[in-house]
């Protein structure tokens, strides 16, 4: 199994290490050539979005990743990869790949509550930690979209398809259920995509 990272900007490398703990193999995705690679499923890390959306145009990177995601390509986008893969922002004129038929609030939490903490059922994982900095959060859901979690009443999680969208930083806690349930869905919806490598 190889995943291929988005590894312009943002927090990449805490995604790439939790994948590597399970003994996938990451592709680091920098340019055009790096993305016409074949990968059995793609993560968009948080960071800032409107960056990652201007790298992935200007290094050839961007209409053969939305080509990808349409075609049902599994990913896994946290908090800024959230606003690339959303339909609408509720706040900001701009569009990225659109795939995922959802209003996403950019910097919803303002700047008192820029960054928290919680714990909060996610899907039938249980409760899960959840980091959030600078968060947005989802406003509606389109048809289809399955709301995973909700915090203070917001949604921060979802799945549609092959999409899962976060508004919170999986990888930046130690719980790794998330990253797991991301890879079963590449792995034919098992549990269990690959053993974890002895530490």
């Amino acid at each position: 199994m190889r995943v291929g990272v988005l590894a312009v900007q943002g927090a990449f490398i805490e995604h790439e290490k939790i994948l590597q703990d399970f003994g996938v193999e990451c592709l680091e995705l920098r340019n055009g050539k790096d993305v016409r690679q074949d990968v059995d499923g793609l993560i968009l890390p948080g960071g800032e979005s409107t960056t990652q959306g201007k790298l992935l145009r200007e290094l050839d990177m961007f209409e053969p990743l939305r080509e990808k995601i349409a075609a049902g390509l599994p990913v896994l986008a946290t908090c800024a990869g959230l606003i690339l893969l959303a339909g609408q922002l509720a706040n900001d004129s701009a569009r990225y790949f659109a795939t995922l038929p959802v209003t996403v609030k950019r910097n919803a939490y303002g700047r008192q509550l820029g960054s928290f903490y919680t714990e909060e059922q996610f899907g039938d994982l249980g409760e899960v930690p959840m980091t959030f900095i600078r968060a947005p959060y989802i406003e509606s859901a389109g048809e289809g979209v399955e709301i995973l979690a909700k915090v203070h009443g917001d949604i921060v999680g979802v799945r549609y398809r092959n999409q899962i969208g976060l508004s919170f930083h999986p990888e930046l806690d130690e719980d790794r259920r998330i990253h797991q349930m991301f890879l079963g869905s590449i792995n034919g919806g098992k549990s269990s995509p690959c053993k974890k490598k002895a530490v």
